[in-house]
């Protein structure tokens, strides 16, 4: 079941929060759902290549409030933020709507967020860049920034061959079904000259132990990531401080020896 369930969907209230936080009644409720629709499309599109990860929508007492995740906010901001208010006027005639608030975060480890990682992958297999290449050089830089393991799967044309077929390359471990793991995951396209290329990323963060804020905007102090590897770190420092103890202890006990020879002559 782990493996045919979208691993965000399962975390849902557990360990993941929303990316649309609203109320709508069976009047307006498929109205608000067509429209976060609209909006996020027409994001993606507007801005194709800003690095965007997800878009939360927030609606408030008539505020339309949308935060962009993205890896190269000075693209969206533009010169003198002249970028953001172009595209707030444009999400105006979009929705209908006077007041529109737009926030960009900044994602610090583009290399451990798997919208960004699959869409970088096929922006490669796009530029004819090798699909085996690509994958491998995205997993040694997920494992490097502190993944416990990452799973990428392609289909299609791989290669260009006549026959389509799926591959997946994956290392560390990925437990699905495993609900306080936390697993990012993705699905993304290649538009090649031979056809569409698939693309699934899974990635683990590590497990979440404590309680998580469910807000999709929170950006805490450290993250999982950054705690194992100071933790991890540490213990390289704690092993050169027992190689410290280890050498100071063979100096005494030598010296030690040269006394008691010294004694005895």
């Amino acid at each position: 079941m782990g493996q045919k369930t979208n691993p965000i969907g399962a975390r849902l209230g557990i360990i993941r929060g929303w990316e649309s936080n609203w109320y709508g009644n069976k009047k307006d409720y498929s109205v608000k759902l067509i429209e976060d629709n609209k909006i996020r499309n027409y994001l993606n599109a507007r801005i194709n290549k800003g690095g965007i990860s997800k878009i939360v929508i927030e609606r408030t007492l008539g505020k339309l409030i949308v935060t962009i995740h993205t890896s190269k906010p000075g693209i969206i901001i533009g010169k003198g933020g002249n970028e953001v208010d172009r595209i707030k006027e444009e999400l105006k005639k979009l929705t209908g709507k006077d007041d529109v608030q737009i926030n960009i975060l900044e994602i610090r480890r583009p290399e451990l967020d798997a919208m960004i990682v699959a869409d970088t992958i096929a922006r490669q297999i796009e530029n004819r860049i090798n699909y085996k290449r690509a994958i491998k050089m995205a997993i040694a830089s997920a494992l490097r920034m502190g993944a416990e393991g990452i799973k990428i799967k392609a289909s299609g044309r791989l290669g260009g061959a006549e026959i389509a077929r799926s591959e997946e390359i994956k290392q560390g471990r990925t437990p699905l079904h495993t609900l306080r793991m936390d697993i990012d995951y993705a699905s993304v396209f290649a538009l090649t000259v031979y056809g569409k290329i698939g693309l699934k990323v899974w990635i683990c963060k590590g497990e979440v132990l404590t309680k998580r804020d469910l807000n999709p905007n929170f950006v805490g102090g450290k993250n999982d990531v950054s705690e194992r590897r100071d933790r991890r770190e540490g213990g390289d420092h704690r092993g050169e401080r027992r190689d410290d103890r280890r050498g100071g202890g063979s100096d005494n006990r030598r010296g030690g020896g040269d006394n008691r020879r010294g004694g005895r002559n």
